[in-house]
């Protein structure tokens, strides 16, 4: 498909972080856009004000009409259900329909490609990544998965030569991309509702890695069991973070490479897990030919990711973080974090579990992770694309926390129960609507200080 041959661009699910980014792409090459989305959002919000018109009924009466031609691109997400009336008039009239992925996979091939595969780690990695290259003056697009702070947007400029893209492993999308670097920061198990178990899991990123010809291309951390270059914080690796130390709130540290030892590197991302993102990045650029102290100049000023380890109140009494956690994993690296930061002080974790089949598949590590909290409030699942799997609910889940001061909440009663907490830290984490609820939390909170 060539899609300079496009000029219309219909979204079915536009307000998903990723379909929001490719909106705004096309937005930017001089396309028409336009599209669906189930509800309103602060991302739909913002696609609307930038001149993209967005209705929320599933009605084909609403697609505009200049969007009937042939040089309509229809792009899905995989959580429309396939009886959306919308698409299927698509499909029964032929139109090119391509899902996020695969659109991804065409402006990819033809660019230099940096591709960002984990299950963990990949939007703040793409993120470091995409800020270092554009701050370089690198022609690049960089298309990532959340709100990047120093651009208030999930796009990083708009460049034709290259691009950074994260390598999602959900549905086995990343498999459709072109990568000439690429990196995988993990690869632990996830969506066993599509892959079924972690060995198919594990075949999928392997197949992902097959696509980098040249290993020396490929960054990987130490665990994997995958040829490439390894890279570690603390540890024997080709690229390793050493002699970290905590400066005025930032990490300074020094990174042993195969050219020599770079020092004094600055980086306000708190979180083990985030230094290795930011090492990866910094490989990954330096590989590319980036120069060093354009790279280091960039990471100091890298303001991180809306919804990763986000400071929505941060007082000498009261810290309220934000973060997008949805696995035990990273809910681990939350509690490494808060407690490295505030290590004297009580943590109130507020978590909404997202999927049914998540919930179920990982009962008892998000359990074990959710317990090392002093205090726990656990919200509804976010049914997200499932429907409801019998027995498995948060009381359920909560029934399994080994914590005393546990509970769960109606979201109505959430800002009212939080209230009531005296925790000096406060962090709510999860993937599904309560990031909808962050501006309510901060409010009621600094009323209440």
């Amino acid at each position: 498909m060539n899609l300079n041959q496009i000029h219309n661009v219909y979204f079915i699910g536009i307000g998903g972080i990723g379909m929001s980014a490719l909106a705004r792409y096309f937005k930017n090459i001089g396309k028409q856009v336009s599209g669906y989305d189930k509800t309103p959002t602060m991302l739909t919000r913002e696609l609307i004000e930038s001149g993209i018109e967005i209705h929320f009924e599933d009605n084909i009466d609403l697609i505009p009409k200049n969007f009937y031609v042939e040089n309509t691109l229809v792009i899905i997400t995989p959580a429309v259900p396939k009886m959306h009336s919308e698409w299927n008039y698509f499909l029964e009239r032929e139109y090119q329909v391509k899902k996020r992925a695969e659109v991804l996979g065409i402006i990819t091939k033809d660019t230099f490609c940096f591709a960002v595969a984990g299950t963990h780690g990949k939007t703040t990695t793409s993120s470091i990544l995409g800020h270092i290259l554009y701050e370089s003056g690198v022609d690049v697009t960089a298309f990532i998965g959340g709100i990047v702070e120093n651009y208030n947007s999930n796009l990083i400029g708009s460049g034709k030569t290259v691009t950074v893209v994260e390598a999602d492993e959900f549905d086995r999308s990343f498999l459709h991309l072109h990568p000439n670097i690429a990196c995988i920061t993990s690869m632990d198990a996830d969506h066993l509702d599509i892959y079924g178990t972690s060995d198919a899991i594990a075949e999928s990123f392997v197949e992902f890695a097959n696509k980098i010809e040249d290993k020396n291309k490929l960054f990987i951390t130490k665990d994997l069991p995958l040829k490439g270059v390894t890279v570690a914080v603390n540890e024997d690796a080709v690229y390793n973070v050493f002699n970290v130390r905590i400066e005025n709130g930032s990490y300074v540290f020094d990174i042993n490479t195969p050219k020599g030892i770079l020092k004094d590197f600055r980086f306000g991302l708190p979180g083990r897990h985030n230094l290795m993102n930011a090492l990866m990045a910094i490989a990954m650029a330096e590989i590319f030919g980036t120069p060093t102290e354009a790279i280091a100049v960039a990471l100091a000023s890298f303001k991180g990711v809306k919804r990763r380890f986000s400071y929505q109140i941060k007082t000498k009494n009261l810290v309220y973080i934000d973060d997008y956690a949805h696995h035990p994993t990273e809910i681990d690296a939350v509690h490494q974090a808060v407690r490295e930061l505030y290590p004297d002080k009580k943590v109130l974790a507020v978590f909404q579990p997202h999927l049914f089949s998540r919930t179920r598949d990982f009962a008892d590590d998000f359990a074990k992770s959710l317990s090392n909290f002093d205090e726990v409030i656990l919200m509804d699942i976010y049914p997200a694309r499932e429907l409801p799997i019998e027995g498995i609910t948060s009381d359920w889940l909560l029934s399994k926390i080994d914590n005393q001061h546990k509970k769960l909440v109606q979201k109505e009663e959430l800002i009212k129960t939080i209230l009531e907490s005296n925790a000096q830290i406060i962090v709510t984490i999860g993937a599904g609507d309560i990031g909808e609820m962050i501006v309510s939390i901060k409010q009621a909170l600094n009323e209440n200080i």
